[in-house]
């Protein structure tokens, strides 16, 4: 029925039309979001102390907040993005001997993000970067350290158009810490 030049221009204008469908299908909700987060971090490490010479066990938990911004692909099945911002994990304290010990910890971050959408609702993992400072405090001892390490999280989210509702959990691999992570809701306005 057709010859052979007739299917190879029929598949190549096929294929070039299921392209076109599929990158204006992901320019529509494909663009830039900012967004920010609230809630509660977790630090948990054995700092040195070096009035008492052994280390401290430090955990302790404390309002965190985050801003942050990113572009996302929307693909037909997936969502793959880029994201960055700046977190700070508040202070956390605990009472040692007659002292107060604190660790400060904020900085940046930057973040691979892949999603799936099931309706409304959808799931995010994530993963990449942080440098982050930490400011110690022990009476009137102080130090800083900082760094950079992995870090990783998961989320949901709840979208209304153009608004997301964010839930997710964060996690900083932070060499010298046992555990630094965030549990936070926030919204996302994409535009």
């Amino acid at each position: 029925m057709f010859n052979s030049k007739t299917r190879t221009n029929l598949v190549a204008v096929l294929l070039g039309l299921i392209a076109i469908s599929l990158s204006s299908a992901a320019s529509a909700d494909s663009g830039f979001y900012l967004g920010g987060s609230v809630g509660n971090s977790s630090v948990s490490a054995d700092v040195p102390d070096p009035g008492l010479g052994n280390d401290i066990n430090f955990d302790d938990n404390d309002f965190a907040w985050k801003a942050f911004g990113g572009f996302v692909f929307d693909l037909p099945v997936i969502q793959l993005g880029v994201e960055a911002g700046y977190f700070d994990l508040g202070g956390p304290s605990i009472n040692v001997l007659t002292e107060k010990a604190e660790i400060a910890i904020s900085g940046w971050e930057a973040f691979g993000v892949a999603g799936i959408d099931l309706g409304p609702v959808g799931v995010f993992l994530k993963y990449g970067m942080v440098s982050w400072d930490a400011d110690l405090n022990l009476g009137d001892l102080k130090g800083t350290e900082d760094g950079s390490d992995p870090a990783y999280g998961a989320g949901l989210r709840f979208m209304l158009g153009s608004l997301e509702i964010r839930g997710e959990y964060e996690v900083l691999d932070i060499s010298d810490a046992d555990d630094v992570s965030m549990l936070s809701a926030g919204v996302v306005w994409r535009f």
